[in-house]
């Protein structure tokens, strides 16, 4: 099953063509927005890092820089990010999240799908590039940002290491679900072993756990959470296990609550885009539309316009 919405054409271009046609489309006063979009909306991360060494080469510029300065909005942000190696990109994320002062469970949601929603080889990388980008530490950044009641679950998830390949220990599994039980039952969030059991366990192991978790409590473990209290801690540790066991509902929840209200969300929006248009954004669709009875684009065409508009559907996979 094709899960990646992003289609790259079947002959590509070679690196230097595509350098040439986005140099034309950036030149002069106006920018051909449509030929920016096609060609850059059409590649994956291989493809646009050799655009972008290419385009360096030939034009002795950065055309992030040249996007940046010709590009407007939105679309400029959106387009800058995409271009970005996602580890960069991710660690860029990271500090404006952390930069807000107070961050709310909204924005630091953005370390936890980092932390849980992509490989451990990803969050490896991501920490390296934020050490590289900011002279600090991801866990110094966060221990200094980020409420006490929240850092143990924030450092435990970014500073492991997962296993990751598929390894399940059923007895494990039946254990663990007892242990988070118990923890839920007596609105202890906070103790040592759920910390530990979330942020150093498998994947596959914890899709175990929680998979025992709500066939011996006969309800899911992140609505079991939900209900044992509704504070910071327990809103955070439920958006670690959607990010853990279903990736595409949690998704599809931030992206349902980007296009919700009067003003879209745009950075939202595109920030859930991006980080999965190669990975795993068709389940997110059809996730969506079992959501909302409306299909994401649709849902993207009603709230958004323009370049930006066109460079969404684009990503997603729609005719445009």
């Amino acid at each position: 099953m094709r899960m990646a919405s992003l289609r790259p054409p079947d002959s590509i271009p070679s690196p230097a063509q595509d350098s040439e046609r986005l140099s034309l489309a950036l030149q002069g006063r106006g920018v051909d927005e449509k030929v920016i979009v096609w060609i850059l909306g059409h590649r994956n991360a291989i493809q646009r890092k050799r655009i972008k060494d290419t385009y360096q080469q030939l034009y002795k510029e950065s055309i992030i820089h040249r996007l940046q300065s010709k590009l407007s909005g939105v679309l400029k942000k959106a387009m800058s990010y995409w271009m970005e190696e996602p580890p960069e990109r991710d660690a860029k994320l990271v500090e404006k999240t952390l930069k807000r002062g107070k961050a709310g469970i909204t924005q630091l949601q953005v370390i936890v799908e980092i932390a849980c929603a992509s490989s451990p080889n990803h969050l490896m990388a991501v920490r390296q590039a934020y050490c590289s980008l900011f002279d600090c530490s991801l866990e110094e950044a966060i221990t200094s940002k980020v409420s006490s009641s929240l850092q143990k679950l924030l450092l435990g998830l970014v500073s492991s290491y997962r296993y990751d390949r598929e390894l399940v220990d059923l007895n494990v599994a039946k254990s663990e679900a007892t242990k988070l039980h118990e923890a839920i039952e007596k609105k202890q969030l906070d103790r040592d072993e759920v910390m530990w059991i979330l942020s150093t366990r498998n994947f596959f192991q914890l899709r175990a756990t929680f998979k025992h978790y709500k066939q011996n409590y006969q309800v899911p473990i992140y609505q079991a959470i939900m209900s044992s209290g509704s504070d910071d801690l327990g809103s955070l540790l439920r958006v670690v296990i959607l990010c853990i066991d279903a990736p595409e509902k949690h998704f599809a929840e931030v992206i349902r609550a980007s296009l919700s209200g009067h003003r879209t969300d745009v950075h939202s929006l595109a920030r859930a885009i991006l980080a999965r248009v190669e990975i795993d954004m068709m389940k997110i669709k059809e996730e969506y539309f079992n959501m909302n009875k409306v299909s994401l684009d649709d849902a993207v065409v009603g709230k958004t316009s323009g370049g930006y508009k066109d460079f969404l559907m684009t990503l997603i996979g729609a005719r445009i």
